[in-house]
């Protein structure tokens, strides 16, 4: 009798798991739309810096790349590429990489404010 008993609660939780895995990941999935960059961890928010930089390697456009890093977290656009250059460091990117982000930096640090300019952010 004790053995039918446990032998049900398998067959139970067997079939629980596997009812809620077809749920989970055919009926019913997550589906994520227009999440933003701030979202994402540290090592993922590495990458996506390490992606500006590239781009602006290539097309040159700062105030393009400065709109992309505003949204990745509320600190400066300069100050974002230096956690991330921290967090490349740490996870032993290549030095290629790193000197592409470090242009970068070096891009942002160098560029005048908008306050400077008279403009109103």
């Amino acid at each position: 009798m004790r053995s039918k008993r446990i032998l049900w609660f398998l067959v139970m939780i067997g079939l629980g798991t596997v009812l809620g895995l077809v749920y989970g990941w055919i009926i019913n999935p997550v589906d994520y739309v227009n999440a933003s960059p701030e979202r994402l961890r540290s090592d993922y928010k590495t990458d996506y810096v390490l992606m500006v930089a590239e781009i602006y390697q290539s097309d040159g456009d700062l105030e393009q790349a400065a709109r992309r890093l505003v949204s990745l977290d509320d600190l400066t656009p300069a100050q974002s590429v230096v956690d991330a250059l921290a967090n490349a460091r740490a996870l032993e990117y290549s030095s290629a990489d790193l000197a592409t982000m470090t242009r970068l930096v070096e891009a942002l640090q160098d560029r005048p404010t908008p306050e400077a300019d008279g403009e109103v952010p």
